[in-house]
């Protein structure tokens, strides 16, 4: 059984912790705001810029169409970008994207095809090393980023760009959490390349007259495509990570509360029982007397 000692020391580690997570869940939930914001801000820009891109491809599929558009009529090379947060203490969200990733993998090494990963963000890489270590290609570090911008994103598709253009793959695919709520966040399967457009988006290719071609417009626009679906998955991913890190600091506050409840219960138990029994080796001295 603790002591008197050892149990108030334990309480006042307990509520010390609890001033960290509680501080944490503020900063969190003051940084949800801003990423949320930016990511919601994206999304429009993202989905017309698809709509975009998704008629001119149904006007430019043949021959002449970029390779981008068409691939490189193979599917036996795939490079799994998996990005992910460069700090832990937020839950299951870098869990979530990382075991996403990994299924897939999995299912791609069962079909006999070759896997190369991608990571952006410490917290992925240190989770794959073990099994997919000796996939690994690259890695992108963004811990010194104090604010995700375009920047950012235009260096990441760079990279992927020149890769496929190296004949190192032949389908690529983003691994990030979609932002929803500060409880939930979906870990999403994207491909980029060769793109793939929803069949129900709106397209706007009977609007307007494209000069010089379709082929010419998508050739230069599908880069730039690239690169805002990457960056549209760092703003998705920055909003899940303040979301889950707040909601973990919520839970681990509540349950550092519940622990300094039990232990101050079990420490007035303590002291009650020391008091006691001291007051009856008095009472027995004195009766002794």
């Amino acid at each position: 059984m603790p002591s008197l000692k050892d149990l108030k020391n334990r309480i006042g580690s307990v509520k010390n912790t609890r001033k960290i997570t509680k501080a944490m869940q503020m900063v969190a939930a003051a940084k949800l705001r801003r990423a949320q914001d930016s990511a919601e801000a994206a999304r429009p820009y993202a989905d017309r810029m698809n709509a975009v891109m998704a008629g001119l491809a149904g006007s430019a599929s043949g021959e002449g169409a970029p390779r981008l558009l068409s691939g490189t009529g193979a599917d036996r090379v795939h490079l799994l970008v998996v990005m992910t947060s460069e700090r832990g203490l937020c839950g299951g969200f870098n869990s979530s994207i990382v075991r996403k990733a990994r299924i897939a993998a999995q299912e791609l090494l069962a079909q006999g095809k070759t896997v190369k990963i991608l990571t952006v963000g410490k917290k992925g890489r240190e989770q794959l090393r073990r099994d997919y270590g000796q996939y690994f290609v690259a890695h992108v570090d963004l811990s010194e980023v104090k604010r995700l911008g375009y920047v950012n994103a235009r260096g990441i598709a760079q990279d992927i760009l020149a890769r496929f253009d190296a004949g190192e793959f032949d389908v690529a695919t983003l691994f990030y959490n979609r932002f929803v709520s500060v409880i939930s966040q979906v870990p999403t399967a994207q491909q980029v390349i060769p793109a793939v457009f929803d069949e129900k988006a709106e397209t706007v290719s009977d609007l307007y007259d494209y000069e010089p071609s379709e082929e010419g417009i998508l050739a230069d626009l599908l880069p730039r495509g690239v690169a805002t679906q990457v960056f549209t998955a760092l703003l998705e991913n920055a909003a899940s990570e303040q979301g889950a890190r707040m909601s973990a600091m919520d839970n681990a506050t509540r349950n550092a509360g519940d622990m300094i409840n039990k232990l101050t219960v079990e420490y007035n138990r303590s002291r009650q029982a020391a008091i006691t029994k001291e007051l009856i080796e008095i009472i027995s001295g004195a009766e002794a007397l």
